[in-house]
């Protein structure tokens, strides 16, 4: 099984403990000799997945949105997704050199045309930009890939 994730970035604290373990209940429920984790790995549920993905005896896959991504990300993020990267089965890339709106939605395209299933951390609300979560779910519902939401009851952003 091929899982595929997006999420909103700059959640809250206690949002954060609160998807993490909606995300640790949900890659329990696949069968880790199977289980692909495809993500572009930034902060935020990206990179929880992944951790959770590989905590589960999964495999990794990494897309990266452009050349410049990791520069774009914050830098207490960087040994995260360094050791994420360095962790990854394989690296899918889009060929976009400058990390903007554009090329993360590239990115999240390549990602859902990977996966079988995608889990979207979401509140349900429109994107706060071009390539946001909502984008993302949007296209992965205009070509047929199933969306699991996950957002913790009474959460916010």
């Amino acid at each position: 099984m091929r899982v595929g994730i997006t999420g909103h970035r700059g959640l809250s604290t206690q949002v954060e403990g609160q998807v993490r373990a909606l995300l640790a209940d949900q890659v329990k429920e696949y069968a880790q000799a199977e289980l692909v984790g495809v993500s572009c790995i930034a902060d935020g549920p990206d990179a929880w997945f992944a951790e959770t993905v590989l905590q589960h005896e999964g495999r990794l896959e990494v897309v990266i949105p452009a050349t410049e991504y990791r520069q774009s990300l914050p830098d207490w993020h960087h040994p995260v997704y360094d050791r994420l990267l360095s962790r990854a089965a394989d690296v899918h890339h889009t060929g976009i050199t400058e990390s903007t709106s554009e090329a993360h939605q590239a990115g999240s395209e390549i990602l859902v045309g990977l996966v079988d299933e995608l889990i979207a951390v979401w509140d349900g609300k429109p994107a706060r930009g071009y390539g946001g979560t909502a984008d993302v779910v949007a296209y992965a519902e205009r070509t047929g890939v199933p969306v699991r939401v996950l957002w913790p009851q009474g959460a916010s952003r």
